[in-house]
């Protein structure tokens, strides 16, 4: 009873420390409209995490103003092993603000990193701040560079110290390219029959909580920005969402706990957690994770107290596309439920720009929440962009 009460009592503290963060940027982002990029001081005094309640950073003025580039920090797209033309333009436009890389096999990740490094003078050309740079460098199945840590997969790591010497190794290689988020790790539990199982640390909770979130903070203290994923969570569902859609049809007390390795992330302060795409009823029996503000902000904002960068998974998946949901509705639908960056892992995102340019000029999209997403994405910038570097 003691340790309820003690649960209770901070994640009311959590809940009022995301409102009094969610009106600082909003105070922020008005005056970065103004032309302004003051971030005010505030204390600590109900106890929470003085990290978390570090000052955020406020959107640049030069994308608050600009319609294009407010919405085109949003967008993480695919590239290969080339920086293409076609990317190396929208940067220095403004009109995306990441990329999630798929290097073919024959690529070095010293290859990788010019290449890297050709997005960051881009975008500095034009005055656009610095690309978010992210792989999935999970270890096991989904590594994409082979050759780079880690060594072992989630599975494999029995024990906080080996995760977290796995996390810091992972994160210095993927710093010296240029990457700004690993999209690891997985906290979703290894439960039987699920999908999600083989790429999972462990099917008790606090043991995912405890390994994953060792192997986080080292890729963290290397300079890179850990990725839990997939919120809610996906050990219960038996459908990749990558293949079609997903409906994790359990009661809450089923999944209240796959959600503790999330907590424990919202608490070591991770930078990103990813939404899910599948659909669940428990929580939301209308709108799958992705797009629904019951999850992204009910459960994950204020009730976990998560003040960090909410990503989508890959808005051109099978679980959407299969469902008739195209690559514009999907990014209108998911930034109004309040995703910051909508990760787009097939295409360039050139639909999703346009339809969101449509929805903020038929004002569908409210510019305030806009504006949050991008003073979120700013301050994971200002704290793990200037660590990662080309070679």
């Amino acid at each position: 009873m003691e340790d309820d009460r003690r649960r209770a009592e901070r994640r009311a503290g959590q809940r009022r420390a995301a409102q009094r963060r969610r009106l600082a940027l909003l105070g922020l982002a008005a005056v970065a409209l103004a032309g302004g990029a003051l971030a005010g001081a505030r204390s600590g005094d109900d106890g929470a995490d003085p990290v978390a309640l570090a000052p955020p950073a406020a959107c640049p003025a030069v994308v608050a103003a600009d319609p294009r580039r407010l919405l085109g920090q949003m967008l993480v797209v695919r590239m290969e092993s080339v920086a293409t033309d076609s990317l190396r333009q929208a940067l220095r436009r403004g009109e995306i603000g990441g990329v999630v890389l798929f290097p073919d096999e024959a690529t070095t990740p010293a290859e990788l990193g010019v290449e890297v490094a050709k997005l960051r003078q881009a975008a500095a050309a034009g005055g656009s701040p610095p690309p978010v740079v992210t792989i999935d460098q999970e270890g096991g199945e989904v590594k994409r560079l082979a050759g780079l840590p880690p060594d072992r997969s989630p599975a494999q790591l029995a024990a906080p110290g080996a995760a977290a010497a796995e996390g810091r190794a992972t994160g210095a290689a993927l710093a010296r390219i240029g990457i700004v988020a690993d999209l690891a790790p997985v906290l979703d539990l290894a439960a039987p029959g699920g999908f999600i199982a083989s790429r999972a640390f462990a099917a008790d909770p606090a043991a995912v909580a405890e390994l994953g979130i060792a192997f986080g903070e080292g890729l963290q203290t290397a300079g890179v920005a850990a990725t839990g994923k997939h919120f809610p969570g996906l050990g219960l569902a038996s459908t990749n969402t990558d293949l079609g859609p997903s409906i994790v049809d359990a009661a809450r007390g089923e999944l209240e706990p796959g959600l503790l390795p999330f907590e424990a992330a919202a608490d070591a302060g991770f930078g990103l957690i990813m939404v899910s795409n599948a659909l669940y009823p428990a929580f939301d029996q209308k709108r799958p994770a992705w797009r629904s503000r019951r999850v992204i902000d009910g459960l994950l904002r204020d009730r976990l107290g998560f003040d960090g960068v909410v990503i989508s998974d890959d808005l051109g998946a099978g679980g959407l596309t299969a469902a008739g949901i195209g690559e514009g509705e999907a990014a209108v639908a998911a930034a109004e439920a309040g995703v910051d960056l909508l990760l787009f892992a097939l295409s360039e995102g050139e639909e999703a720009r346009a339809s969101l340019a449509r929805a903020l000029r038929r004002g569908e999209l409210d510019r305030e929440r806009l504006l949050e997403s991008c003073a979120r994405v700013t301050a994971l910038r200002e704290r793990f962009a200037s660590a990662s570097g080309s070679p």
